[in-house]
This record gives C-alpha cells, sequence and structure tokens, in this order.
C-alpha cells in the first residue's frame, strides 16, 4: 500500500515537472498561446487589469470658467538615456518551483556604467551594427546587458524572427535593454569633421587659385601661359571698357568740328584783314617804346633807321603784334615750322598771328 502511494506521489512530481519545464520552455520561446494555462482566460484578466488601470488613472475635472496659466510642455532630452524593460519578467511555474534559476535582477545605474564602458573599450558604436551591417547614424541604438550594441529596430526584428529573447552574439538569454545615443553622438562628430574639412579644402584651393593668378610660376611653359592669360584678360577688359554707343560718338565729333570751326573763323577775322598805314605806324612807334635793338632769333643788332654804313644790311622786318625781327631769320624760322601754314604763323616771342613788314633803312 505505502509502496503504491510513493509510486504515485513520484508520477505526479514528474508530471508536475513535467509540465513546468514545458510551460517554461513555451515561456522563453514567446509561444505564450501554447501555454498550459487557459489563453482566453489570460486575455480576459488582461482586459480587466486594463479597464482597472483606467478607471485608477482617470480624474474628475470642474471647469471653474477661470483661464489657467499656459504651461509650455516640457521639452525631453533627446540624448536621455532609459532602460526598455525596467522591472522583470514574471516568474514561470519552473522558476517557483526552484527547477530553474530565475532571471537577474535589473541593472543599477554603476552597473550600466561598467557595461557601457565596456562597449566602448571594445569600440562597437564605431563598427556597423553587427545584424544589419550598417552604420548607426542617427537611429535608434540599444546597448544589451552583455555589452553587446545593435540597432534597436534591428533587435527587435531579431527577436520576432527567432521567437527567443537571446543575444545575436553571445546568445545570452533574458538580457537587458538600454537606449543610448553614442552611435548619433559619434556620427555628429564625423559630419562635423567631413563638413570642416571639405570647407578648408575649398578655402585652400581658392586661396592657391588665387595665388596662381598673381604670382608667375618658375616652369618656362607655365610662365609664358601666365603670361599670355594675363595679356589675354588685359586686352579684353580694354575691349569691354570701350563706349560702343555710335550717336553719342559722332555727337562728339560734330561737337569737336564745331569748336574747331569758331576757332578758325575768329582766327580769319583776327589775320585776315589788312592793317593800315596809320596802324602800322602806330604799331612802330610801340615797337620804339620797347627799344628793341637785336633780334630774338639769331641776337644780333638790326639795322634800323639811321644805321645803313654796311654796303648791304641785313632787312629787318616789324611785325603786327610790335616785334623786330630780322626778314631772313622770321623766313627761316616759318620754313622750319612745318604745322603752320600761312596766314596762320606764329610769333616766336608772343606765340600770336602776325602780319609783317619790311621796314627800310
Amino acid at each position: 500500500m505505502l509502496h503504491s502511494k510513493d509510486h504515485s506521489s513520484k508520477k505526479d512530481n514528474l508530471a508536475v515537472t513535467a509540465v513546468a519545464l514545458q510551460d517554461h520552455i513555451l515561456h522563453d520561446l514567446q509561444l505564450g498561446h501554447l501555454s498550459v494555462a487557459d489563453y482566453s482566460k489570460t486575455k480576459i484578466q488582461k482586459k480587466e487589469k486594463r479597464s482597472k488601470a483606467l478607471k485608477r488613472d482617470a480624474k474628475a475635472v470642474v471647469d471653474t470658467g477661470l483661464k489657467k496659466s499656459s504651461q509650455s510642455p516640457k521639452v525631453e532630452d533627446p540624448e536621455k538615456e532609459y532602460v526598455l524593460d525596467p522591472t522583470p519578467p514574471p516568474l514561470t511555474l519552473a522558476q517557483k518551483l526552484g527547477l530553474l534559476a530565475p532571471p537577474p535582477l535589473p541593472l543599477s545605474s554603476d552597473e550600466w556604467e561598467k557595461v557601457k564602458q565596456r562597449s566602448i573599450l571594445h569600440g562597437d558604436s564605431l563598427q556597423p551594427c553587427p545584424i544589419c551591417k550598417e552604420e548607426f547614424e542617427l537611429r535608434p541604438q540599444v546597448l544589451l546587458s552583455c555589452s553587446h550594441v545593435f540597432h534597436r529596430a534591428c533587435l527587435q526584428a531579431f527577436e520576432k524572427f527567432t521567437n527567443k529573447k537571446t543575444c545575436p552574439l553571445c546568445r545570452k538569454n533574458q538580457y537587458q535593454t538600454r537606449v543610448i545615443h553614442d552611435g548619433a553622438r559619434l556620427f555628429r562628430v564625423k559630419c562635423a569633421t567631413r563638413i570642416q574639412a571639405y570647407w578648408r579644402g575649398h578655402i585652400v584651393r581658392k586661396w592657391y587659385r588665387n595665388l596662381r593668378k598673381t604670382v608667375p610660376p618658375k616652369d618656362a611653359k607655365l610662365r609664358r601661359k601666365f603670361f599670355e592669360e594675363k595679356f589675354t584678360e588685359i586686352s579684353n577688359r580694354i575691349l569691354c571698357s570701350y563706349d560702343t554707343n555710335i550717336e553719342e560718338l559722332f555727337s562728339e565729333i560734330d561737337h569737336c568740328l564745331a569748336v574747331n570751326r569758331s576757332i578758325l573763323q575768329q582766327l580769319n577775322e583776327k589775320c585776315g584783314h589788312e592793317l593800315t598805314d596809320e596802324d602800322w605806324e602806330r604799331i612802330q612807334v610801340q615797337a620804339a617804346r620797347r627799344e628793341i635793338y637785336e633780334c630774338s632769333i639769331c641776337l644780333t643788332p638790326l639795322s634800323l633807321h639811321g644805321d645803313c654804313r654796311r654796303t648791304r644790311p641785313r632787312e629787318t622786318v616789324l611785325l603786327s603784334c610790335a616785334h623786330l625781327f630780322h626778314h631772313t631769320c622770321l623766313l627761316a624760322l616759318e620754313e622750319f615750322s612745318l604745322g603752320d601754314s600761312s596766314p596762320f604763323h606764329a610769333c616766336p616771342l608772343c606765340r600770336s598771328c602776325y602780319q609783317k613788314k619790311i621796314l627800310e633803312c
């Protein structure tokens, strides 16, 4: 009798152990719908718990009609790190019976800091994601309690595909996850470094191009090409600076011609009329007052009235401007002045147009 009771109790214990282990495996593989517990009951219990939580969180609001001070919404730090599963999962039947070890307790902040330092030491954030083999960039990143780093979306897809919560690298079960931003921070530094490098390169290239435009190179071929480009640039600049307004050019030419005609007309009026004998007497008196005794061209004495002792004296000429010269000297000067033409010869002293009269000894 006792033997049969012991045998039946052993069978019961073995059956309970088998059921507990089976339940643990199903929970471990995330197959809760195949658990020993009734799925419909657990679903109803979850709905009841959710409704009770909503009732507990609901609060009555009384509208008093008073305007409340508008408070700006709190802006959370985008680089704040937090744990995704702060509470450990519920114990399975096998863990409650002591057949398997319970899940580890949540890590403290100091323990998470040690895990993070170990990940930084290995350089996991500098490497691509082990699942998708792409850079972390600005996408959400998670750190596991085993110090391995993945994309959050990649880890969720891996868990959904395998139906098991194990690390893709070290196969550790029941890990804890923490959202970090080391990859995004490193990516920003990398982008800033690239931008600075491109900007500095642009500045240096611009400076070098300006230097090449101003300083001639030492090589003969490059030096020749440099000066050819300079001459071409100067020629183009001169051509571009010309005014191509034909109407304005013609109007300016007409104005210059009108001015020249007026000057010629004044000269004709001044030098065109013949001087009378009275005018010549007045001019001769004026020349006598100046006491001119030598030619200003050859610097030799003039042959005036009462000074005809020489057999062949040189003729003296009187100009309308009351200056005296040797006639031969004045004729030589007029032949030498190629730019002037009669009657527009200029006096050698006062540079005015003149008429001349030969004085008798």
